[in-house]
């Protein structure tokens, strides 16, 4: 899509959140040859500073640089299924995974074709909010939320200073106060174990969770 609108005018932008850093986050996007500015964000400063609580995330930005619409799930096409071959050939928890996530609501079509209406019409386009809207959309910062924001940068902190044992607990009371932020909970999971599976470290894991809350739920609806 960046091919395709880039000389419109769109620029897209990509940023990774992973306290592993361009080590954790260069291999793909080697693999995907981008042609757009890819950035990765260690501290999981835009998620702090926008609400950004699961990926993918879009947030589209005009020229100005103000923000038109604030995080929402954003997939630019639907994933193939994977083969039962592929699935084969995976860790078990992997294939489960995979399948588990052919469940997971997404819409695809209907996104990029406000993408693309944004970008031929800009502030003219029905899909491009007022600043009240974008503010009347975005997620409330309760107390909670602010505490849950710094057990997460204590835990990072622990983490990345040799102490992962420590940076647990401090990742668990974040998850507690913000028990929807994915972001929390699948940097701590990837680090207690790469494929997000069953550790002793944590209470649920990335299966088991969406199992739970239902894979329906994963993202919001998809308000546009």
């Amino acid at each position: 899509m960046r091919e395709e609108l880039h000389p419109q005018g769109l620029e897209v932008v990509s940023i990774a959140l992973d306290s592993g850093g361009a080590d954790a986050a260069a291999p793909w996007i080697d693999r995907a040859k981008t042609t757009h500015p890819a950035l990765v964000d260690e501290a999981h400063v835009l998620d702090e500073l926008l609400g950004v609580v699961n990926v993918p995330t879009g947030i589209w930005v005009d020229e100005r640089g103000v923000i038109v619409r604030p995080p929402e799930p954003a997939f630019p096409w639907r994933p193939r299924a994977p083969s039962e071959e592929l699935l084969a050939a995976l860790p078990a928890i992997a294939a489960e995974q995979l399948r588990e996530a052919q469940r997971i609501k997404i819409d695809p079509d209907r996104y990029t074709a406000a993408l693309r209406d944004w970008v031929v019409h800009g502030a003219r386009s029905r899909y491009a909010l007022s600043p009240e809207e974008v503010l009347a959309r975005s997620r409330p910062r309760d107390m909670d939320h602010s505490r849950a924001a710094a057990c997460f940068e204590l835990a990072q902190h622990l983490q990345r200073a040799g102490h992962p044992d420590d940076a647990v607990g401090w990742f668990r009371q974040a998850h507690a106060l913000a028990p929807e932020n994915w972001t929390y909970k699948r940097q701590a999971w990837s680090l207690a174990d790469p494929l997000q599976g069953p550790t002793d470290a944590y209470d649920a894991d990335w299966l088991s969770e969406v199992r739970r809350i239902g894979a329906e739920n994963y993202y919001p609806p998809l308000e546009l």
